[in-house]
Order: structure tokens, then C-alpha cells, then sequence
């Protein structure tokens, strides 16, 4: 069997899963091909993507939050979609495949399947709704746009994608958080929907020794006596990864237990003037795309945050908690399917700063109960989202729709 996985950039979290998921199907036996935008289609569809957009923005920061899928590139004739019996797209936007090129899609007879990396698949365009409950009927009165209405552009992107997508396409979502939200939505829930998780490989993100770690700490001048607090973002300044809650939360965990030590390393693009508010210690590390790297820092902190306020099964929780590191984070997505409370971490109401710090300082007040934690965290990956655990569900999916 030869799986032919399409998806828009080989970076980011949707690309890294991808790559993962080749890496999971080709432990199992299978043979894949992994078709990128920049392989398959020219750069124009993407300029065109965002000129088109700029028009309906309500303003910059939703820029990149809402795709039209009207430019992209049949791929059809690709000789990877060619030789493949099982087409399995993930995230197609930006100017790879509009909606009209996924529904050609389906004039060659093979199974297609699509991995949802977000919300973008069942709402008028945005990727996230920020509490917007329109895309349960038929999207319309869209906050992300300048005029919204009831017949605006949201209300007539969710009317193309009713009459483009594949009758015989099957959707996976990465979370049954997303799963549950995909089946309230107008456009998605009469089709065929199962959860299948995102996979790792835990012989790469694994724990440290204590030795290494020490080592690691060394290098970076931290306090031998300090506890290392980390947090991950590819962009620290994007609102959804909530930024504003950590600094909330370090300041409060500051005011609160001012005799403790607590260092921060923080991994991702980030403002110098946005780092220099937290009342610890900070080590900016930068991105970090080496996954042997990434393992090294994950080991090296004895808690991670992620006070996302939308996200859908975030890989660094997964790299966390296979690296051992227990973890804190709001009642997002489905970041509590990963991170069990009380057992692996905690998870905390959204928004709710003070209990990420109440979290964080138990956490870190007890040495025993967070290695129990960390035991607990890697026991969990390597039973349900190892290579080769994930890698056989998809196998079983692809051979039933064979």
C-alpha cells in the first residue's frame, strides 16, 4: 500500500505531525510519499490567497487566521498522487489546494482521507472560532471580517465548501475534542469522522539523565538550586498561545512564594521587550528545530506550560510529556486528553492564571511527586501515541476503505 501525505509546509505543528505520521506508516510497512506545497504547485496561489483576503480582514492579527481556499494547484496528474492507493491530506491552506482542486481530487476513484489540524475544514474560514458558535448552521456574521453579515464571505465559503468536498472522503481529527466539534458543525456532521492521535517517537523524545541534565542546566548558567519552568511557541506573540497568562501566572507565582528559585527557558520566536516582564530568569533558546535538541530542553525543565486558549492536540505536550517533563495547562482543545490531572500534571480552568500558578508551585514544591509525574507522563506516550501504536490505526483505517 502506498499513502500519499499532501500537506502545505514540512515546518510548523501540522507539518511536523505529518512528517511524523510518515515516520509512524513506514515503521509499519507501508510506503509514502509526503507532497509539499512547494513540490507540487507554483508561490502564486498564495499571494493571490492573501491579496484576496485583504479586502474582508477585519483587521492584521486575523491575517493568517482565515484562508478562502479559492487559488491552489490541481495535483492530480503529481506522480505521487499518481502511484498512490490512499491520498490523506492535512493542512492544505495558503495556496496548495483550493477547494475546487480538492474536489478534483475525487475524480480518481481512490480513497481520500484528511487529518484535521484545526477548525478550518467545518467553519466559513477561520482556522479557530474564538467562541463563534456560527459554523454549527451556516457560518455569517463572521467576527473576523470588516463587514460582517448574514450573507458574507464566511456564510459563502461554508456554501463552496457544502458543494466541493468529496462525498467519499473520510475525516480523522487528531483530538476528540476536535471530533465533537466537527460533528456540531453544519458541514460535518452526516459524514464519517474517527479520532486517531497524533504519533512520536519516543526514542528520541525520551528522558534525560539526571547527569546530562545537570550538564545541560550548566551550559545555560542556570541556578543548580532554581526550578526550570518552560514555555514553547513558535510565535510567543500569537494570542491563542496565550503568553499574557504565563506572565500573569510567573508574577503571581513570584508574589506568592518569593523564596523560591524558578529560572524560564522559552523556545520560539520571540520580542526581547515581551521576555523581559517575566520576573525570572529567562533563557531564550530561539527556534529550536532539531528534534534531538528539542528532547535535550524538554528533560532539562521540571515543568512545562502551555496556557493555550485554543489549540487542538499540541505536539509540544506530547514531546513534553514523552520527555518525562509533567505538564500545566488550561482546559484547551485537547490538551486534557494528553495531560491527566493529578497524574501527569495539571490541567486548570481557562484564563485562570492563579490556578496555573497554584499548579506550577505544587508541582514544583514536591521533588517525589514530580517524578512520579514524569514516570507517569512517558508511561502514557509510549502506550497510546508511540510510532507504532499510531502508525497501525491509520493502516486499519486505510485498509477498510480499500
Amino acid at each position: 500500500m502506498k499513502i500519499a501525505l499532501v500537506n502545505t509546509y514540512p515546518q510548523g505543528g501540522a507539518g511536523i505531525a505529518c512528517r511524523r505520521l510518515q515516520a509512524a506508516l513506514e515503521t509499519e510497512g507501508a510506503e509514502t510519499a509526503l507532497l509539499y506545497r512547494d513540490k507540487a504547485v507554483s508561490k502564486w496561489p498564495f499571494y493571490a490567497e492573501r491579496l484576496s483576503f485583504l479586502p474582508f480582514e477585519k483587521d492584521k492579527s486575523v491575517r493568517f487566521s482565515f484562508s478562502l481556499a479559492n487559488f491552489g494547484g490541481d495535483i492530480r496528474q503529481h506522480p505521487d498522487i499518481q502511484s498512490a492507493d490512499i491520498i490523506h491530506l492535512h493542512w492544505i491552506n495558503q495556496g496548495f489546494l483550493s477547494l475546487r482542486n480538492i474536489h478534483q481530487l475525487d475524480t480518481l476513484g481512490k480513497p481520500i482521507f484528511w487529518t484535521l489540524h484545526d477548525m478550518w475544514a467545518f467553519t466559513g474560514g477561520c482556522h479557530y472560532t474564538r467562541g463563534c458558535t456560527h459554523f454549527k448552521q451556516s457560518c455569517g456574521h463572521c467576527p473576523y471580517l470588516s463587514r460582517p453579515a448574514q450573507n458574507d464571505l464566511s456564510h459563502r465559503i461554508w456554501l463552496k465548501k457544502q458543494q466541493f468536498f468529496p462525498k467519499n472522503i473520510q475525516f480523522i481529527t487528531c483530538s476528540n475534542w476536535l471530533e465533537q466539534e466537527a460533528r456540531q458543525s453544519g458541514l460535518l456532521r452526516d459524514v464519517q469522522i474517527q479520532t486517531i492521535p497524533n504519533p512520536i517517537d519516543t526514542t528520541v523524545f525520551k528522558p534525560e539523565t539526571e547527569a546530562q541534565r545537570d550538564l545541560l542546566r550548566q551550559q545555560l548558567g542556570i541556578d543548580p538550586e532554581a526550578q526550570v519552568l518552560l514555555f514553547v511557541a513558535m510565535k510567543i506573540g500569537e494570542t491563542r498561545k496565550g503568553f499574557h497568562y504565563l506572565l500573569e501566572s510567573l508574577m503571581a507565582l513570584k508574589a506568592q512564594y518569593p523564596q523560591r528559585k524558578y529560572e524560564v527557558m522559552v523556545l520560539g520566536k520571540a520580542e526581547d521587550t515581551a521576555l523581559s516582564q517575566l520576573p525570572y530568569p529567562v533563557h531564550a533558546l530561539g527556534m529550536v528545530t532539531d528534534p534531538a535538541a528539542l528532547a535535550a530542553w524538554y528533560s532539562t525543565a521540571d515543568v512545562f506550560i502551555i496556557p493555550s486558549m485554543e489549540d487542538n492536540l499540541p505536539n509540544t505536550v506530547m514531546e513534553s510529556l514523552s520527555c518525562g517533563t509533567p505538564v500545566v495547562g488550561f482546559n484547551t482543545g485537547g490538551i486534557p486528553e494528553m495531560v491527566e490531572d493529578g497524574k501527569n500534571g495539571h490541567i486548570v480552568p481557562q484564563g485562570d492564571s492563579v490556578g496555573l500558578m497554584q499548579a506550577v508551585a505544587h508541582i514544583t514544591a514536591d521533588a517525589p511527586m514530580r517524578l512520579a509525574m514524569g514516570h507517569a507522563a512517558r508511561a502514557k506516550v509510549v502506550s497510546q501515541f508511540s510510532l507504532g501504536a499510531v502508525g497501525k490505526l491509520h493502516l486499519a483505517a486505510y485498509e477498510a476503505a480499500r
